[in-house]
């Protein structure tokens, strides 16, 4: 995501700084790429944050399914909190003006309840490490904020994708194409996302926009849609046909909950939606790219945006 926010930046002109471990990454020549050894409480940015207005923080240890490290939330909250809030400290003492902080809908919680979408204002309910510790910088950056005057910002995107979208997305990228009947017919649920093009537009606006500052904002595509309809209109972005078959969900969450994968079982046939009134009204914002146009682009363009 990170590259994929550095080159909507890059088309608004100003110097951009765009801090790396090595000298991989295919930036335009006049982007700055001072190298980092890492993300924790020690990082030096000094080089990073010299004559910088706006710092735009997503780089983050994200959620990793299979985790084998003997403390988790240690590992989460060396990246997460303390590597945020030492830039954020760092930014604050080189006179930085805005802090837009990437967070996640999952410090809202895991699932929503039936009909009732996460809000702005909902109080944090994380039930992950990584929620937990996204939840903690945010309160650690809030207070940050009311000490030296820096704005912060915190915008929750649910799961993101766009071309190079991996994980369970990419998954059911190739379920839907594969012309296998599926089993999920029967699935009644409803879950937000939001295509990578819309969270740039929202962090661009949220960079300059006067009414952002101090905010928390939830990030969408405007609509939530069930596993079978998602997977048909992935299906149909693809053009092919799709087969599913309306198993029944009693069975399939027996089936999870013995082979010890609840995890799995939510994602696909819990809800998460999200309310982006509050984002809409206070910003003047709304998504730039449909569903239907997000999913078009994200199985027809190879990347490795997301």
């Amino acid at each position: 995501m990170g590259s994929a926010v550095l080159t909507a930046l890059h088309e608004l002109g100003g110097t951009l700084v765009a801090p790396v471990r090595t000298f991989v990454h295919r930036f335009p020549k006049d982007v700055k790429q001072p190298i980092i050894s890492g993300i924790d409480a020690d990082t030096d940015w000094t080089e990073v944050l010299s004559g910088i207005d706006v710092v735009v923080h997503c780089a983050a240890r994200v959620h990793i399914m299979s985790e084998s490290c003997l403390n988790p939330l240690s590992e989460f909250r060396k990246v997460n909190l303390d590597g945020t809030l030492a830039l954020a400290r760092q930014a604050a003492e080189m006179g930085v003006r805005r802090f837009v902080f990437v967070s996640t809908i999952k410090v809202n919680g895991e699932l929503s309840r039936e009909g009732v979408a996460f809000r702005h204002d909902d109080r944090p309910n994380p039930e992950d490490d990584y929620g937990l510790s996204k939840a903690e910088a945010e309160a650690a950056l809030k207070e940050l904020s009311s000490k030296t005057g820096m704005e912060v910002v915190v915008i929750r995107p649910p799961l993101v994708y766009g071309p190079g979208v991996k994980g369970n997305f990419a998954r059911l990228i190739s379920l839907a194409g594969s012309g296998i009947p599926l089993p999920f017919g029967a699935m009644k649920n409803a879950r937000s996302f939001v295509a990578l093009e819309n969270l740039i537009d929202l962090i661009v606006l949220c960079i300059k926009h006067p009414k952002a500052a101090g905010e928390v904002f939830l990030v969408s595509d405007g609509e939530s849609i069930s596993t079978p309809s998602l997977i048909r209109k992935i299906a149909a972005a693809m053009g092919k046909r799709c087969w599913l078959i309306p198993f029944p969900e009693q069975i399939f969450r027996i089936g999870f909950i013995l082979f010890g994968k609840q995890a799995v079982m939510d994602r696909l046939f819990g809800s998460l939606e999200v309310d982006i009134t509050h984002t809409k009204d206070t910003l003047g914002w709304s998504p730039s790219v449909t569903l239907e146009q997000g999913l078009s682009r994200t199985v027809r363009k190879p990347g490795v945006d997301c």
